[in-house]
């Protein structure tokens, strides 16, 4: 293979995939490509190959533009520069913020109907904030050449682009940054530049720092500064307030052993205890031990809440093998993007929690999970305060300007 690359071609844009490409066809051959938006017809420069399945392909001349087309929200991605040039992390920049939510919610509903046979009518929520999606990254790493230079990362590549705008960050964060300077105390390395909603801007040169406080309605958290935190200024607050809506009221009991894995610092784990009361037993499980330590303050006012420093699979697999149930619980899940997995769904389903809400910011990965529940007799149900008509599955844009979408799901026993 190689023999096409550089190779110019006309394509057809029929669909968007998962992952932010768009769906093209060549002479029989699926090719995902970059840049473009479905409807339209591009000239595009074969980037990959490497697989007689599909190929890979960057825009380059739009020739029948879609009317959901826009001037991308930040130039140094945008599709007049050469492919190898174009900074990465705001891939659906070039597109209406509106059809953004349309492709996401398409690449959700299709997720989820062909790997769990569910079809969902859910929408993606839009969040506060600036109408065109800038302006909302409260964390941003940047990354470092050999050279010093600073600046991000090129699409599928470690080759540092200089940037000298971060039209996604928060005011804060692109003043704080280092751009248009050299770090070459930092050749090769990074530069993580957090804006807590309480106290300065920080900027961590790969170490996680003190610690911070950040801010969820009257609610205060601390946390380490490189730690772990929702990056959208509001995804604190809105996924707080989706988690409390999830949950059935009728189904929750307060005395049982209620669990949120992959728990972090209690966020999730405090939006059950204050949605319920301050006789809430919940367990946040984290296998971060300094996160788990700050869990453990977070929660400090609830007597029955605790932290458990461990890997989820882990601390199922204990509670098991002590011939622990989990009946008549409620189980927060928000694992990493990679998803839960069979072996965690298999240990949560046989310890038979009532009801579980799963927190998801990869729409492939909910969906198999959704269908590994499904065969261990879980289901997707909205409960009786749901006047969403998503049937049990809400969708928030939590990451404008890229094809990332977060959706928090509820499941039920049957």
């Amino acid at each position: 293979m190689g023999e096409n690359l550089g190779q110019l071609v006309e394509l057809e844009i029929s669909n968007v995939a998962h992952g932010g490409a768009m769906v093209a066809r060549h002479e029989g051959r699926v090719v995902f490509v970059s840049d473009a938006i479905p409807g339209e017809t591009v000239r595009a420069v074969i980037t990959d190959d490497a697989k007689s399945a599909f190929w890979r392909a960057d825009a380059v001349e739009i020739l029948d533009a879609s009317p959901h087309r826009q001037d991308h929200v930040w130039s140094a991605a945008s599709i007049a520069r050469a492919p190898l040039e174009r900074v990465g992390g705001a891939e659906f920049g070039h597109i209406a913020i509106e059809h953004q939510r349309e492709l996401k919610r398409r690449v959700l509903a299709d997720a989820v109907s062909r790997m769990a046979g569910v079809d969902s009518p859910v929408v993606v929520e839009p969040v506060p904030g600036a109408v065109d999606g800038t302006g909302w990254r409260t964390r941003v790493r940047l990354h470092v050449a050999d050279d010093g230079t600073v600046g991000g990362f090129a699409a599928r590549s470690h080759r540092v682009i200089p940037v000298t705008d971060l039209p996604l960050a928060t005011p804060a964060i692109a003043a704080a940054a280092p751009l248009g300077r050299r770090a070459r105390h930092n050749a090769g390395g990074h530069i993580d530049i957090v804006a807590p909603s309480r106290g300065d801007t920080l900027v961590l040169d790969g170490n996680q720092g003190d610690s911070i406080t950040e801010v969820v309605g009257d609610r205060e958290f601390h946390l380490a500064a490189g730690g772990f935190w929702q990056v959208h200024t509001h995804a604190a607050a809105t996924l707080t307030g989706a988690v409390q809506e999830a949950i059935d009221a009728d189904l929750f009991d307060p005395l049982a052993e209620n669990l949120d894995l992959y728990g972090g610092v209690g966020l999730l784990a405090a939006a059950v205890g204050d949605r319920f009361g301050p006789e809430t037993r919940i367990t946040t499980v984290e296998s971060d031990a300094r996160a788990t330590e700050f869990a453990t303050a977070n929660l400090a006012e609830w007597a029955a809440a605790g932290a458990v420093t461990a890997r989820a699979d882990r601390f199922l697999a204990r509670a098991t093998a002590d011939g622990r149930r989990l009946d008549g619980a409620t189980v927060i899940l928000d694992p990493p993007r990679s998803g839960a997995g069979k072996g965690v769904v298999g240990q949560l389903a046989a310890l038979h929690p009532t009801q579980i809400v799963y927190v998801a910011c990869d729409p492939v990965a909910l969906a198999r999970d959704l269908a590994l529940f499904a065969s261990s007799g879980y289901r997707l149900n909205p409960n009786q305060d749901d006047t969403t008509g998503a049937g049990g599955i809400r969708a928030f844009d939590l990451f404008p300007n890229t094809h990332h979408v977060e959706a928090v799901a509820r499941l039920v026993r049957e």
